[in-house]
C-alpha cells in the first residue's frame, strides 16, 4: 500500500478527530477529521457512521505502520440545498416606521 492507493473500508470507530476504518487489505487507517470535507464538519456522523463502507485514498503510510486517509478526495463536498425565498414586505416596515420613530426621537429631547 501506497500514497494514492484508493481503498475500500469499513468504519470502525468515531472520535471527535477522525474515524477508523478496517481496510480491505485488514490494516487500519484514520480518516482525520479534516480530511472529511472541504466544509466545516460540525460532526463526523454527519458524513459517516460506524459500519459503513466507504471508499478512501491513501494520504501516507508512516514508518510506524499507521495509515493516514482521505475522504473528501472522492466524495466531493454535498452541496446545500437553498430555498428560494419570496420576500413579502422587504423594506416596508422601516419605511412606514422611520418617520414614526424620528418623531419619537425629537419629541424625547434626542433619547431613544
Amino acid at each position: 500500500m501506497q500514497q494514492g492507493d484508493i481503498l475500500k473500508g469499513r468504519v470502525t470507530g468515531i472520535k471527535p478527530y477522525g474515524a477508523f476504518v478496517k481496510l480491505e487489505n485488514d490494516m487500519d487507517g484514520l480518516i482525520h477529521i479534516s480530511e472529511i470535507s472541504e466544509g466545516f464538519v460540525r460532526s463526523i456522523e454527519d458524513f459517516v457512521a460506524v459500519g459503513d463502507e466507504v471508499q478512501v485514498e491513501v494520504m501516507k503510510v508512516g514508518d510506524d505502520g499507521k495509515v493516514s486517509l482521505s475522504y473528501k478526495r472522492l466524495n466531493p463536498k454535498r452541496k446545500k440545498k437553498y430555498v428560494d425565498v419570496e420576500l413579502k414586505s422587504g423594506f416596508k416596515p422601516f419605511e412606514t416606521m422611520l418617520p414614526a420613530w424620528i418623531e419619537n426621537y425629537h419629541k424625547n429631547g434626542g433619547k431613544s
